[in-house]
């Protein structure tokens, strides 16, 4: 049977000495793989169409099992993410959690809409560290972690001063802080934009300015979530961390482009 689908190329890989083995991120079928035959030759018409970051519309063929990939037309090759390296290093890192994250066989909607509207405003030139904190925390549902950010996780408060716990799942009022010693306090800013990444869609949110700090702390929270409740470590969070070490390669980079 012959699908037509919508979809971003998440990953490629070599398989004999001609075809690659993609796998996309559909609208309609959720992640799926499939076969680009001669794909790897630089003349078939399938070599720009299976890079990664491509958002495309793909003709499948498929009946069982794993589908051949017959066609496809690009929609946004996300030239900036190809070409930048910071931009790609957060837009690897957005991929490799939704890939790890997703499973095969189901249509997921949600992350596909969170995967696209991320890619597309890092394209379009949005900070690509906070749109990678929008992904951050609206997947964690998909990793089983449904953290408390609406009110205190303990006694449902909305009001008063409030920390983040770990051990709680979630906010905790000032009330409750003696229920974890290990809370980490929040100013009402980053209180409020935790709520914002965790709630907002991406493509609802205007020009974002936030301070590295703001970023760094909000992104330490997020992470030990991942880290300590999935056991999950990505490989492209270690580029981007080397990159965090190396603030002239990202200050030479920055002027380049400007």
């Amino acid at each position: 049977m012959l699908h037509k689908w919508e979809g971003i190329v998440l990953k490629a890989r070599a398989y004999g000495e001609s075809n690659k083995i993609v796998t996309l991120m559909t609208r309609e079928a959720g992640k799926v793989a499939c076969m680009a035959r001669g794909a790897k030759k630089p003349t078939s018409r399938l070599a720009g169409v299976t890079q990664p970051f491509m958002h495309g519309i793909f003709l499948v063929q498929r009946t069982s099992g794993m589908g051949t990939l017959q066609q496809g037309e690009h929609l946004n090759a996300m030239r900036h993410i190809q070409t930048d390296i910071v931009a790609t290093a957060y837009a690897s890192y957005i991929m490799e959690l939704v890939d790890r994250l997703v499973e095969e066989g189901n249509a997921e909607p949600f992350a596909f809409d969170v995967l696209t509207q991320a890619l597309t405003a890092i394209e379009e030139g949005y900070d690509p560290e906070a749109i990678t904190l929008f992904v951050d925390w609206k997947m964690l549902a998909y990793a089983g972690i449904q953290p408390i950010l609406h009110a205190c996780a303990s006694c449902g408060a909305v009001d008063g001063e409030f920390a983040f716990s770990f051990t709680q799942g979630g906010f905790l009022c000032h009330r409750c802080f003696h229920r974890d010693p290990y809370i980490i306090r929040l100013s009402p800013t980053q209180l409020k934009l935790i709520r914002m990444f965790y709630t907002v869609s991406i493509d609802q949110v205007g020009k974002l300015d936030l301070k590295p700090q703001t970023k760094q702390f909000i992104k330490k929270i997020v992470t030990t979530i991942y880290e300590e409740q999935t056991g999950i470590r990505l490989k492209s969070r270690s580029f981007i961390e080397q990159l965090e070490r190396t603030p002239l390669l990202l200050r030479e980079k920055k002027e380049s482009t400007d």
